[in-house]
């Protein structure tokens, strides 16, 4: 017959994850979303790029839009009467007669033509600057990423127990002078 065996066996320990702040930070610097995965926060990776895809999409737009105005803006400033590339923003019920000097030089009327001049060119600026915030605002935007993914690696295992307690405690106050014992504060203190 056999003896049992009486040494215990251990059992191994789960290894607990802990991300590393640097390596956090430095994934999310090299391709955004990156330090979102390291840090195992799966659900912020659709976030951050429907973020990049609507200020990407915003840029374009806008690009797109100032493009097209400041073509129009110039076709309509030159004195050059094949360029007509205005006609696809001034409104299609606005008689050309009355805009456009190269097309009807005796009958125009020149508050018209300085109205639809103004509206282009305050359209050019209007899509100019909302696609500068755009390309601005992308940049803000992988800055945030960087900066949630060092976060979230830094306050990864950061202990949220309910053993929080305040305590309030009295003390002397000190006066001028060095004397003590004048008053009454009270002390608030945070222990973990």
């Amino acid at each position: 017959m056999f003896a049992q065996d009486t040494l215990a066996v251990a059992k191994p320990v789960p290894h607990k994850f802990s991300p590393e702040t640097l390596r956090a930070t430095m994934l999310a610097v090299s391709f955004p979303g990156l330090g979102q995965i390291y840090n195992r926060k799966y659900w912020k990776i659709p976030v951050v790029y429907a973020g990049f895809g609507a200020l990407v999409y915003s840029a374009g737009f806008n690009g797109k839009n100032y493009n097209l105005y400041m073509r129009a803006y110039q076709d309509f400033t030159d004195n050059i009467l094949s360029t007509d590339s205005y006609l696809k923003v001034i409104p299609s019920k606005a008689d050309r007669k009355t805009y456009d000097p190269l097309f009807n030089p005796a009958g125009y009327d020149l508050s018209t033509y300085s109205y639809y001049k103004e509206e282009m060119l305050r359209m050019v600026d209007y899509y100019k600057r909302y696609r500068d915030l755009s390309y601005i605002g992308i940049a803000g935007w992988y800055l945030i990423s960087i900066l949630d993914a060092n976060v979230d690696a830094s306050l990864f295992n950061y202990d949220i127990s309910p053993n929080l307690n305040l305590t309030f405690i009295p003390m002397q106050m000190s006066l001028p002078g060095g004397y003590m014992g004048a008053g009454l504060s009270v002390d608030l203190k945070v222990n973990f």
